[in-house]
Parts: structure tokens; C-alpha cells; sequence
């Protein structure tokens, strides 16, 4: 079990065991920490996860609380992925977006302007080395747009567009949990604008094949391990 899941778990165990109730502060992350056996930074990673999806309350400056959610969903932290096994369809999309996003990166790789990759790198030079998760998702959807854009064909961007959207809560979960899971994403989108920059099609169609199919194989990986395999 991935380390970011395994707090998800004991901080998820103490509120199902009644330590921690609705409404109350949380132990201050040093002494948390050394109680559940944790790094600092899992836990940390843990509460940002449990918070996105409003099991966790982070109160600047005054502390982290449990939400007053109700019981039922209190019992289950693993919300996001409760979701993807309630309606799976999130990978069709994806299948879906394996199918298109290739081929528009190989278009993109013989249609695009200079400007506009050089446009396209200035996207992916403004992530900060450190992004929040937040900056992440924005910047990997403003690449993908432009990818797609690039191709020349607004019927073939407009079919992507509307795929992605459904997959963005796959991609921020992954973002969360899955180690190595930013970086891994910069290193492609720059290695997919390389192809393009290139002129290199077939390099692109690759690279793009590879970044997309990784988010659908990471999101099968954790339905199968967390007993919710489509």
C-alpha cells in the first residue's frame, strides 16, 4: 500500500473507532505523527487528501478538525475512489482520451506554429517547482488544451475537452497519493512538447500514449487494491 494511502487508513481507523468525532481538533501533526508511526510529511500529504474531499477541515492558523459529515460517509476517506467505483465510466474517458490525445499531439507536432510552442513550453516553464495540487491540474489541463488546440482541428479539441474534464478527479487523486506522481507528470508533458517541438509525430503520439495510459493504469492499479475492481 502506497505510503499516502496507509495514513489515509489510521487517520481513517481513528475516526471510525471514535477517537477522533465530528467537530474535533486534531493532535498537532509532530505528535500525530509519532503516534500512528508516520513520516511528518505522509501525514501531511494524508490531511491534504482528507481535506479535499471534506473528511478534514485545515483551519489556517488554528488546526486541522473533523468535518461534521455525516456517519456514513465519515467511515469511508477513500471518497474519490467510493466515487470511481459507483460510476466507473471515468475510465471510458479515459480509454477514450488514449485514443484521441494521441493523435492530436502527432497533428500537433506538424501544425503548430512556432509560436505556439513556444507558447506551449511558457506553460509548462510557469509551474512552480513546488506547485500545489491545485496549480498542477490547472497547468496540466491549460498543456493539454493547447496540445489539442494545436492539432488544427477544433472538432477534434472540442471532443478532448470534453473527455478531460470527467478525468480531472482521477488525476488530483493521483496527484495525492501516488509517489513520484508530479514530477513524473512534468518530466512527459516536457518530453511530449520536446516531440513537438521536433516536429517529431510519431515521438509525440508515443509520449502522449504514455502519459495518458499511466493515469488509467494508476486508477485500475487502485480500484483492484482497494476491492472496487470494474
Amino acid at each position: 500500500m502506497p505510503v499516502t494511502d496507509e495514513a489515509i487508513e489510521k487517520i481513517k481507523a481513528m475516526i471510525v473507532d471514535g477517537e477522533l468525532r465530528p467537530g474535533q481538533r486534531l493532535p498537532k501533526e509532530a505528535v500525530l505523527a509519532e503516534r500512528l508511526g508516520l513520516s511528518r510529511n505522509s501525514l501531511r500529504e494524508a490531511v491534504k487528501a482528507l481535506s479535499l474531499i471534506r473528511v478534514l477541515d485545515v483551519r489556517q492558523g488554528d488546526g486541522t478538525y473533523v468535518t461534521s459529515l455525516e456517519p456514513g460517509l465519515l467511515l469511508d476517506a477513500l471518497g474519490f475512489v467510493v466515487d470511481f467505483h459507483q460510476d466507473d465510466s471515468v475510465l471510458d474517458f479515459l480509454d477514450v482520451r488514449g485514443i484521441l490525445e494521441p493523435a492530436a499531439a502527432a497533428r500537433a507536432a506538424r501544425a503548430m506554429s512556432r509560436e505556439d510552442v513556444t507558447a506551449l513550453k511558457g506553460v509548462l516553464d510557469s509551474l512552480p517547482k513546488e506547485p500545489s495540487l491545485d496549480e498542477l491540474i490547472a497547468n496540466d489541463l491549460e498543456f493539454h488544451r493547447r496540445v489539442a488546440s494545436g492539432a488544427g482541428n477544433p472538432v477534434l479539441c472540442s471532443l478532448i475537452e470534453g473527455v478531460s474534464a470527467p478525468t480531472a478527479r482521477a488525476r488530483i487523486w493521483r496527484g495525492l497519493t501516488e509517489e513520484g506522481a508530479v514530477e513524473r507528470t512534468r518530466d512527459q508533458h516536457r518530453a511530449i512538447w520536446a516531440a513537438i517541438a521536433d516536429g517529431n509525430a510519431e515521438l509525440a503520439r508515443s509520449w502522449m500514449t504514455v502519459h495518458v495510459a499511466g493515469v488509467e493504469q494508476w486508477l485500475r492499479t487502485t480500484l483492484t487494491a482497494s476491492g472496487f475492481a470494474p
